[in-house]
């Protein structure tokens, strides 16, 4: 297999593969959108052509300043929340060598990454920072503004403790910005203080971003190949400029998306057989979620871990409300080997399954669940993925960011905004008295007591 391949035949007895091509002129339109620069927020579009567009230079500046944090550092602190920490640590879960037996990322040949500014915790951030007092550490802190307040926090807390550990001379060649280029209260810090920064670039949304700075100094930092990855990105973005559906993967998974929330089918269960997925999940939850929930439309993104979540979800998937669609997410090769020892015993009733290879059962348990969930009726797609490597966690990456822009301009919504998040924010602003929001303040407090 040299490529991705999206297989919606095991649903044949529930949709057949000319209801998607009845959506081609759809798809055709938004790719038309897409490419021309037509569409609804195309301002944002940075992406699309980014994994041709990245300089050699900016590679070479990332990969050098991964090369410093690795030099100096244990542990690198990644400060952000959304789109400006999800990409990397998705990446660094399904990369990273050891991931049973830490408790955060760390590979080979890099610094262990962990990550704070993805909540506001005390017990998490207290625990964090005592932890920190005995390592030596850099900070990349990365948010457009410098304002969200999760990861600003967070970066008070861990610039307080790095200054007092370090010095404020040192602690200046161990924080890393990555912030707007021009503007922003995070950028007059960098400026000020003398911090080495990276962009963000404008024309790139949050979620879109893990192939810039954003994702790859920390995927650098932890030893990952970033020109790797970056290839194989190169080689989703060739393989997915064609209109047709025919031979576009990315495509064909937004079309089936479409042409299910059509049938009524509004949630769709991203599933994975393997628990290293669990954060590429959460990254796309994000992308789906924030890119097509809007205007009263969107299909709504959940995601399960097989075989674990059998036992807790497996019966409302098989026989609940028949409002979801699965999407299964399938790694063909393996790269480790476990076989069910032969004890020449059999009082668990397991001899059937001595010498096995726990991947042939891991997948034998996939088809079961596959053919149990379509017979239960849940229409199942199957994405199937080569193995896990950098190349094609890249080639991954862009295939769900190509698909999730065409899958929200066939739904009618513009995937690049986000005027929704702006809601909680304006009343938990208000309720911790920022200047300026005195009266909504009282209203809200006035609303909560009702």
């Amino acid at each position: 297999m040299n490529s991705i391949k999206f297989d919606i035949s095991k649903s044949a007895h529930i949709f057949k593969s000319h209801c998607l091509q009845q959506l081609q002129p759809q798809i055709s339109l938004a790719h038309k959108q897409l490419h021309e620069n037509t569409g609804p927020g195309n301002e944002f579009l940075g992406w699309l052509n980014l994994p041709d567009n990245i300089s050699t230079k900016e590679i070479n500046r990332i990969k050098e300043a991964a090369d410093s944090i690795r030099q100096k550092s244990e542990v690198l602190v990644v400060i952000g929340i959304g789109g400006s920490y999800l990409g990397a640590r998705a990446v660094l879960e399904l990369l990273k060598a050891n991931s049973m037996f830490q408790s955060e990322s760390l590979t080979n040949n890099g610094v262990q990454v962990i990550f704070a500014g993805q909540h506001m915790d005390s017990d998490y951030l207290k625990a964090l920072t005592k932890w920190l007092e005995k390592k030596d550490f850099t900070i990349n802190v990365i948010s457009k503004s410098g304002t969200t307040t999760e990861p600003a926090i967070a970066f008070r807390i861990l610039r307080q403790l790095m200054e007092s550990k370090y010095g404020q001379e040192e602690s200046k060649r161990r924080i890393y910005v990555t912030t707007d280029e021009k503007k922003g209260a995070l950028k007059n810090l960098a400026n000020e203080k003398g911090y080495k920064s990276f962009v963000i670039p404008d024309d790139i949304g949050g979620r879109y971003s893990v192939l810039t700075p954003v994702g790859l100094l920390p995927i650098a930092s932890a030893g990952i190949d970033i020109e790797e990855m970056l290839e194989g990105a190169r080689k989703a973005c060739e393989d997915f400029r064609n209109s047709l559906m025919d031979n576009n993967a990315s495509y064909q998974y937004a079309a089936y998306r479409n042409f299910l929330y059509q049938q009524g089918r509004t949630i769709e269960v991203l599933a994975s057989y393997d628990p290293s997925f669990h954060y590429l999940c959460e990254w796309w939850k994000q992308l789906f979620g924030e890119s097509e929930g809007k205007d009263g439309r969107g299909i709504f993104p959940a995601s399960l871990q097989f075989t674990t979540d059998l036992h807790s979800m497996g019966q409302y998937v098989q026989d609940g409300r028949r409002i979801l669609f699965e999407t299964v997410l399938n790694i063909e090769k393996s790269h480790s080997e476990v076989l069910v020892p032969d004890t020449g015993e059999n009082e668990d009733g397991l001899d059937y399954l001595k010498n096995k290879d726990l991947a042939t059962i891991n997948q034998k348990a996939l088809e079961g669940t596959v053919m149990a969930h379509i017979d239960g009726g849940v229409p199942i797609g199957i994405l199937t993925i080569p193995e896990k490597t950098p190349y094609w966690i890249g080639y991954v990456l862009y295939f769900f960011q190509k698909s999730c822009a065409i899958s929200g301009y066939m739904l009618g919504v513009n995937p690049f905004d986000q005027p929704g998040v702006e809601d909680y924010k304006r009343n938990m602003f208000a309720l911790l008295e920022k200047p300026g929001s005195e009266s909504t303040r009282r209203e809200l407090e006035a609303k909560w007591k009702k």
